[in-house]
C-alpha cells in the first residue's frame, strides 16, 4: 500500500479514512476538494486539474482521496491500492450532518472538507448506488485491474481496515 486512491459517495467517509491512514502509513495525503475549489468555492479549470493530478501520482508514496470520476483514470493508472466507500446513502446522510455539525460549513484546507450541503449534493448522494457506482466500476475495469480494491460496505468495515492496518504497520519490539 503505497499509492492509495479512496473513493466513494460525499459523506462516506472518505477524508477520515484517508487521515488515519496517512498517519499510520507516514504517507503524503492529498485532499482533490482542497485542489479543486478555491477559497470562493470556484472550481479549477478541468485541464489544470487533471494536470495537478498526473504531478501528484508521480510520487513513490501517496494517499489521495476523492470521487472526481472524470479524472479518476489518472489516479488508477498509477495506484496500487483503491479503497471504495461503497456505503447507503442513509449513512452517507448522516456523515454530511456530522461534518456539518463538525465544520459548520465552508471549506477546510487544512482537513481537505469541503462542506457544502446543497439540494442537488444531497440528490447526488440519494443517486449514488444508482448512477455513480456503475460508473465508477466500469471505471475501475477499464483502468485499475492491477489495483489491489478494497470495497467497504459499512463504517465498521473501514474501522476494522484502519484497525488492520495500525497493526500491520506498528513498530516491533
Amino acid at each position: 500500500m503505497d499509492r492509495i486512491a479512496i473513493i466513494g459517495c460525499g459523506g462516506s467517509g472518505k477524508s477520515t479514512v484517508a487521515r488515519k491512514l496517512a498517519q499510520i502509513l507516514d504517507a503524503p495525503l492529498t485532499h482533490l476538494d482542497a485542489i479543486y475549489y478555491d477559497e470562493q468555492w470556484s472550481p479549477l479549470p478541468q485541464e489544470e486539474f487533471a494536470a495537478q493530478q498526473e504531478k501528484l501520482v508521480t510520487g513513490e508514496r501517496w494517499i489521495i482521496e476523492g470521487n472526481y470520476a472524470s479524472t479518476l483514470p489518472i489516479r488508477l493508472a498509477a495506484a496500487d491500492t483503491v479503497i471504495f466507500l461503497d456505503l447507503p446513502a442513509a449513512t452517507c446522510l448522516w456523515g454530511i450532518t456530522q461534518r456539518r455539525w463538525r465544520y459548520r460549513g465552508g471549506q477546510h484546507h487544512q482537513d481537505g472538507v469541503y462542506d457544502r450541503i446543497t439540494w442537488n449534493f444531497v440528490r447526488y448522494i440519494l443517486g449514488y448506488r444508482r448512477t455513480m457506482r456503475p460508473r465508477v466500476r466500469k471505471l475501475l475495469r477499464e483502468h485499475g485491474p492491477h489495483v489491489r480494491l478494497i470495497t467497504l460496505t459499512s463504517r465498521r468495515q473501514a474501522n476494522q481496515l484502519i484497525t488492520r492496518v495500525r497493526r500491520e504497520h506498528q513498530p516491533r519490539a
